[in-house]
């Protein structure tokens, strides 16, 4: 299996860190923490076509496989970009994620219609994983609907809801750039997909999660990396000290292994590997969740004292790396799969 990118993926990974560069610099995230989502520049996320990355040609999409998708979103987690990625692209690919899928009328607008708009950008989309009790509803002031998943299907719930319900937003959410607020229960919805498609959409799910994660540990120890060659202790960079020098290798190391896995992953659930691709996922979800947060804390501790200050980026990855670990479940879930998979094999 060869996990190096060929020219068209080097292509695209390189014209989505110039998008991000060019429209989602570290200044102008910073400021939808109090701003709140772009709407317009999530329609030219939705233009330059990365919600429709694997939603089906036939269908307006551009056809790509998973390993493109995974290569686009470790550029959207470098750049920090907010707001329900995840959710808006399988939305978009809701259709040709499995044969079959039900199209149903949801409220006049059926599942079909939904996708289309996820990909075009003309909706927001969010997605929630069906609990008892409380439930927290991230970026609950700009999604346009919720995909609910649970063990029946997919269900599709408009945002009215969410003004109905009295959504409490938190004051001090974990990551400041993920508003997030709590609603009592959630409802039941329309049904817009059956049991097979839902679970392959949280597959999916922590497929793209894993690759935003992988982004993160990426992006904070480039910080990390960039800060100790500036920074000088004692007449010389902090960076040729062999703790810092040793912190930043384990850094390099993580990311390098959790892309391995993350590329693996994808190509697996692409139909190209050998292994089985739940497992495969689960490896890379495991990987990530560990990987991300321990780069970020890296990153925060490379800076010294001032690394968990607002103005320093560092402690942005951290949080980031947090929020993304319960997405699609958690690390410990997917290590008690493969805990699993282990003692009955």
């Amino acid at each position: 299996m060869d996990f190096e990118l060929n020219e068209d993926q080097e292509a695209l990974a390189e014209g989505v860190a110039a998008l991000c560069e060019g429209r989602f610099d570290i200044e102008t995230v910073r400021l939808m923490a109090t701003d709140g989502l772009d709407r317009g520049r999530w329609t030219e996320l939705a233009q330059t076509g990365v919600f429709s990355l694997t939603r089906p040609e036939t269908d307006g999409g551009l056809g790509m496989g998973w390993a493109e998708a995974v290569v686009v979103f470790e550029q959207l987690g470098r750049a920090l970009v907010p707001g329900p990625l995840v959710a808006t692209t399988l939305t978009a690919a809701l259709v040709g994620l499995a044969d079959t899928t039900t199209i149903v009328e949801t409220s006049g607008l059926d599942a079909t219609e939904i996708g289309e708009g996820a990909a075009e950008g003309s909706i927001v989309v969010g997605a929630l994983q069906r609990c008892d009790g409380p439930c927290f509803v991230e970026f609950a002031g700009w999604v346009d609907g919720l995909v609910i998943s649970d063990d029946e299907g997919l269900w599709w719930v408009e945002a009215e809801w969410l003004k109905a319900a009295n959504a409490a937003r938190a004051a001090h959410p974990l990551d400041p750039l993920t508003p997030v607020s709590v609603v009592s229960e959630l409802p039941q919805g329309r049904r817009i997909a059956d049991r097979n498609t839902a679970i392959i959409w949280r597959q999916c799910g922590a497929l793209l999660t894993s690759a935003l994660q992988l982004g993160i540990a990426a992006g904070a120890t480039d910080l990390a990396v960039e800060y100790a060659k500036q920074r000088e202790q004692f007449g010389k960079p902090i960076g040729a000290f062999q703790a810092v020098k040793h912190r930043c290798a384990d850094m390099i190391t993580r990311v390098e292994v959790l892309r391995a896995a993350v590329y693996a992953a994808a190509v697996t659930v692409d139909g190209k590997g050998v292994d089985d691709p739940s497992r495969c996922v689960a490896v890379a979800k495991v990987l990530a969740s560990s990987a991300a947060a321990a780069c970020g804390k890296d990153a925060v501790q490379v800076h010294g004292g001032m690394g968990y200050t607002w103005e320093v980026d560092a402690h942005l990855y951290l949080k980031r790396a947090w929020v993304h670990d319960l997405a699609f479940g958690d690390g410990d879930e997917y290590a008690e799969q493969l805990a699993g998979g282990l003692l009955s094999g």
